[in-house]
């Protein structure tokens, strides 16, 4: 999982403790196969963001992360049915868990405006001139 048994490792200082992640198991919405109205193998992960031991920061960043899988009341709901095995599912739903926080995790570098340089500014103004003088040539001389 990467952890130790009872914690889900996102990053070096953040985990999130398995007892905060609700697993269901469910039959699969998949096509055909002699067991697949017998077996549950696809994996339901129900995440409560605002109830959880993440950083508060992470929490408030994963809140307003625009992803469908996350409810208005806060809830990250994963369904996890791409193979046949239920374990291989389970670990499918937590891996995209771990990726959605890790996402998060750190805050995103702030952007500092530039300017242009000297000899952007020039190119483009000898260009503006160049540009001018070939519509002026295109005028009329009456």
């Amino acid at each position: 999982m990467g952890g130790n048994g009872t914690h889900l490792r996102i990053s070096a200082g953040i985990t999130i403790p398995l007892a905060e992640i609700e697993l269901t198991a469910m039959r699969a919405q998949s096509v055909g196969g002699q067991s697949v109205n017998k077996t549950s193998s696809a994996i339901h992960l129900r995440f409560d963001i605002a109830a959880s031991s993440l950083p508060d920061a992470c929490k408030a960043r994963l809140l307003h992360v625009s992803d469908q899988r996350i409810t208005k009341a806060g809830l990250l709901i994963i369904k996890a049915q791409q193979f046949r095995v239920q374990e291989r599912n389970r670990a499918a739903a937590l891996a995209r868990l771990r990726e959605l926080v890790r996402s998060v995790a750190s805050e995103p570098k702030k952007r500092l405006a530039t300017q242009p340089t000297a000899g952007s500014r020039r190119r483009r103004l000898e260009d503006k001139g160049r540009r001018s003088k070939i519509k002026a040539l295109r005028r009329s001389t009456d």
